[in-house]
């Protein structure tokens, strides 16, 4: 690497993917009408899944995702499904960045990747919003509440999406997917999961409506009004398809039944004091927002989403071992596989008593 293209980075969080800057400047130029240089390159710390990089350059922000490198589970990290959905839902009413260019080929910086308008705002990693009031605090959970509502209420074919998931049985492919996925990243034996891959089949809901569903939504994957408290921004559409939308919402609470010491839940909290709205008041604006009623099937629902969360952090544990990590902090957060997986056995259980 020449030394123009070492001062060209700025905080880059994890060596291994540095990019060619000088490369991806000329793939700019050719490929994002109005782009002018030159280009700095900055990645975003925080990240456990596909590296993202800020770009600045005279034409402006923006931002782009990639593809890790390195040896990767089926059918992961896909950000050309990504750029199709930012695509198809822009003027929907979801949020969503401005998609500008994909490119596959991977002789630009290494693996496939997408560029984006840089949406400029604020980004919450303690749910508990701390720093905010009360009012705040309550207005920026309705508009993630609202927010998830107005995605689960368009009609896939209308957005040009209805080719992009697989027509039927969606939970039980979820659960299949995801209980593969944890077998392919197993490092050492979980029996919580074990018991889980067995549960989950035998104790699946009816078929559901199908819907777009996001696959991640959660607050530190939406960008927030610089100074307003409303969502203005979706991001992290990796996991999007089209499914059942009470699993794409409850995987959204299940910080309702996690404490902020395992997973930035909210278990345990003072809503009320706090301007929160509990798990009871914001499923209940959902249902009042969507007409979809989860019944008795909610705590299956719980029971799966956090079943998928700790196969999903056994991959980060994976690749922090493999060393294709993301992120500096991934094995910190692989080994919180167990007790999640641990308290979503003690869920299903206790469903197992009534």
């Amino acid at each position: 690497m020449s030394v123009d293209e070492t001062t060209a980075y700025r905080g880059l969080a994890v060596p291994s993917e540095r990019i060619d800057v000088a490369r991806l400047e000329v793939w700019l130029r050719a490929n994002v009408p109005g782009f002018v240089g030159p280009l700095t390159v900055e990645q975003f710390k925080g990240g456990q899944s596909n590296p993202t990089y800020k770009l600045s350059a005279g034409s402006g922000a923006y931002v782009l995702r990639r593809k890790p490198s390195g040896a990767l589970l089926p059918s992961a990290h896909a950000v050309d499904r990504e750029f199709r959905v930012l695509r198809a839902l822009s003027g929907s009413g979801v949020p969503v960045p401005e998609v500008l260019a994909l490119c596959a080929d991977t002789d630009v910086v290494g693996t496939m990747f997408y560029v984006m308008r840089f949406v400029a705002g604020r980004v919450f990693w303690d749910q508990r919003l701390p720093d905010l009031d009360r009012g705040e605090r309550a207005a920026i959970f309705d508009s993630l509440n609202a927010t998830i509502a107005r995605l689960h209420g368009i009609d896939p074919a209308a957005a040009g999406l209805a080719d992009f998931g697989r027509p039927g049985n969606y939970m039980a492919r979820q659960v299949a997917r995801w209980s593969k996925q944890y077998r392919a990243a197993e490092t050492t034996p979980v029996e919580a999961m074990d018991r889980l891959i067995e549960w989950l089949p035998l104790h699946l809901p009816p078929e559901g409506e199908t819907r777009i569903v996001h696959g991640d939504f959660r607050l530190d994957n939406v960008i927030v009004h610089p100074t307003e408290p409303r969502v203005i921004a979706v991001l992290d559409w990796e996991l999007s398809t089209l499914g059942d939308p009470l699993g794409d919402f409850a995987y959204h609470m299940m910080s309702w039944r996690l404490a902020p010491d395992l997973f930035r839940g909210l278990a345990g909290i003072d809503f009320g004091g706090l301007g929160i709205p509990d798990e009871a008041a914001y499923l209940a604006a959902y249902r009042r927002r969507t007409g979809i009623d989860p019944g008795v099937h909610w705590e299956f629902y719980l029971v799966y989403s956090l079943f998928r969360v700790a196969a999903i952090l056994q991959g980060i544990a994976k690749r922090a071992l493999d060393g294709t990590a993301a992120s500096a902090q991934a094995s910190a957060l692989g080994v919180k596989a167990a007790p999640i997986a641990a308290h979503a056995w003690s869920m299903a259980q206790a469903t197992m008593g009534r």
